[in-house]
């Protein structure tokens, strides 16, 4: 499948992961526009989508919030790969392969199980190091039921995750208009 095809029937497909992680595993012909590159210029981006788009991410959750960002600016037929990439992967569909790099949502596993962790451990010496532990707690539940997650895009920034070349809005809209 390609992002642009002959077919005009044939979906765009917008990955919305970190370039890192697109550089990892992506759907061949897919474009990578990162979340936050879709939410702050969903207006510019939603003039330039003709006809359907599927929007992918690692799970779903990015994706959905790419969904309602593009809705709101005006964009329309718009869909979400269910499951994301590990699903279509776990379903034997093909994938480019590049640099292997940690999915984001296991980056948070690690950093929020690390801190939790941490902070038991200190609370034993320091007994305020448990509210650490709280709120870390507290964030991953807010996480769960907005379907955000603050930890996930601080991450995002990091230049681990950050890929070979910023992906840049000019560059998002020359993709979608070719």
């Amino acid at each position: 499948m390609t992002a642009r095809s002959t077919d005009a029937t044939a979906p765009t497909l917008i990955d919305v992961r970190t370039p890192a992680e697109y550089e990892t595993a992506h759907i061949a012909g897919s474009i990578n526009i990162p979340l936050p590159l879709v939410q702050a210029h969903a207006e510019q981006l939603a003039g330039d989508l003709d006809g359907p788009v599927v929007l992918v991410c690692q799970a779903g959750g990015r994706a959905r919030t790419a969904h309602a960002a593009l809705t709101a600016a005006g964009a329309q037929q718009l869909t979400v790969l269910d499951g994301g990439i590990a699903a279509h992967t776990a379903a034997g569909q093909p994938v480019r392969r590049g640099r292997p790099r940690w999915a984001l949502e296991r980056q948070v596993r690690l950093v929020a199980g690390s801190l939790v962790a941490g902070s038991v451990l200190t609370s034993l010496r320091f007994p305020r190091a448990r509210f650490l532990a709280g709120g870390v707690g507290a964030g991953l539940a807010t996480a769960a039921l907005t379907d955000t997650c603050a930890m996930g895009a601080a991450l995002a920034k990091l230049p681990y995750n950050r890929g070979g070349r910023p992906v840049t809005v000019d560059d998002a809209r020359e993709a979608l208009r070719s």
